[in-house]
């Protein structure tokens, strides 16, 4: 069968070269939460090596909505830096799309300049920190925020946006039954805890209408007894193809209950503590050395590890879907375009390589990415800059020796 890797692909208004799309994974490259050099260099890169668009991860809607110092924050005052970037994307052949989010329960008031706020109130283990339910007025002010986002994301010369409503963030604890514990119009039954995610969605088109495709990112499970199962989630699904998305990308995992299920795999405990604050998550990075298996345990990692759940969305949906989950290697991307996807997203294996998919055009069936899946970008990129450990001079022996333990378990039978 012949490929369709590298013919073009539609999303709503946005014809991208190729099919392929640099996955919206956290980079950890900006400063007091605006563009930096590091992600205009590395978005640029990425667009160099290939890619049919790249994706700008994170971008809070609001202050609330904050993690990370090194987390973009849109506002009117980057937007010239964000047309910067998009410019030197469109010059070098890609398109460009921006994650809209907010971390709701796992922010930090540091962070966020206020007590974190969620769907309900609690307290979160993962920050930790005692969060607030949002009051009515806030979630109306939420969905224009989210609005206004889109249309600072238009300014900026982005051509598609996606909508984070996995993974256990804003939308996502609407959602969850697991983080939505409200009584109002907004909790109890699905349909009324998709009620955000709904407004949110409308909101969005009304402000952009077809000027830039719109992405959403959902979960097909939480991952977790107790979070939304694939029924919930297949009408989730429905629900956002009823709304006129132009495509989804269909993911899993909860980062608060189980983050592991987001990326499979290990992560490095080694690598997670020794980046961490010492003065200010001294208790936190003492925990990890002792108890992080048990913290943070474990998925196995194998190549296309969502493909075969993801199936059962294409079978249900009639909307574009993008798949999204472990692919390093040509054979698995061509098989999840021959099941129906009409493109896929991939991180890990352009953190490793930016001109990866430079080599997928000019190789063959058996062309790999040289990704050996320890997953130390992932530990590293809650405290520094997003990076791949063979990027990375220098490394302690105890990473190393880490690190290596881990490439040699993941390593094809």
């Amino acid at each position: 069968m012949t490929s369709k890797l590298f013919t073009p692909f539609r999303i709503g208004p946005c014809e991208m070269r190729n099919r392929t799309i640099r996955a919206a994974a956290f980079e950890n490259m900006c400063i007091q939460n605006a563009p930096s050099p590091a992600l205009f260099d590395y978005h640029v890169s990425v667009a160099r090596g290939g890619i049919g668009m790249t994706t700008v991860a994170y971008a809070s809607i609001n202050r609330s909505g904050l993690s990370f110092a090194g987390q973009l924050w849109m506002r009117p005052e980057i937007v010239p830096q964000l047309k910067e970037l998009t410019d030197a994307i469109h010059a070098e052949g890609a398109k460009a799309s921006i994650q809209l989010g907010h971390c709701g329960n796992m922010t930090h008031r540091s962070t966020a300049g206020q007590m974190p706020v969620g769907a309900s109130g609690g307290f979160n283990l993962y920050s930790p920190t005692f969060v607030r339910g949002l009051r009515i007025e806030e979630i109306n002010a939420f969905v224009q925020d989210f609005a206004q986002a889109a249309i600072l994301a238009k300014e900026a010369g982005f051509d598609c946006i996606e909508l984070h409503a996995g993974h256990g963030y804003l939308i996502s604890q609407f959602l969850s039954p697991y983080t939505n514990k409200r009584k109002d119009d907004y909790g109890g039954p699905l349909e009324n805890r998709m009620r955000f995610m709904t407004r949110v969605v409308q909101a969005v088109k009304e402000a952009v209408g077809d000027s830039l495709g719109i992405i959403v990112k959902t979960n097909m499970n939480d991952g977790f007894k107790g979070g939304l199962d694939r029924e919930a989630c297949l009408e989730v699904a429905r629900c956002l193809e009823s709304l006129g998305v132009d495509a989804l990308v269909l993911t899993a995992g909860f980062v608060s209950r189980a983050p592991m299920q987001v990326m499979h795999g290990a992560m490095p405990h080694t690598t997670l503590a020794y980046y961490m604050d010492m003065k200010s998550l001294w208790w936190l990075k003492i925990g990890i050395r002792c108890f992080g298996k048990l913290i943070i345990p474990e998925v196995p990692y194998t190549e296309g590890y969502f493909l075969e759940e993801a199936k059962i969305f294409r079978q249900a949906l009639k909307l574009p879907l993008i798949y999204v989950g472990g692919l390093v290697s040509r054979k698995k991307i061509d098989e999840a375009l021959e099941a129906g996807f009409e493109a896929v997203q991939m991180a890990r294996c352009l953190i490793h390589d930016t001109n990866f998919v430079n080599k997928l055009m000019h190789g063959d069936e058996h062309t790999t990415s040289g990704c050996k899946h320890s997953n130390y970008c992932i530990a590293r990129m809650y405290s520094k800059e997003m990076k791949c450990h063979c990027q990375v001079d220098d490394l302690p022996p105890k990473i190393v020796k880490e690190i290596q333990k881990l490439e040699k378990r993941w390593e094809p039978a």
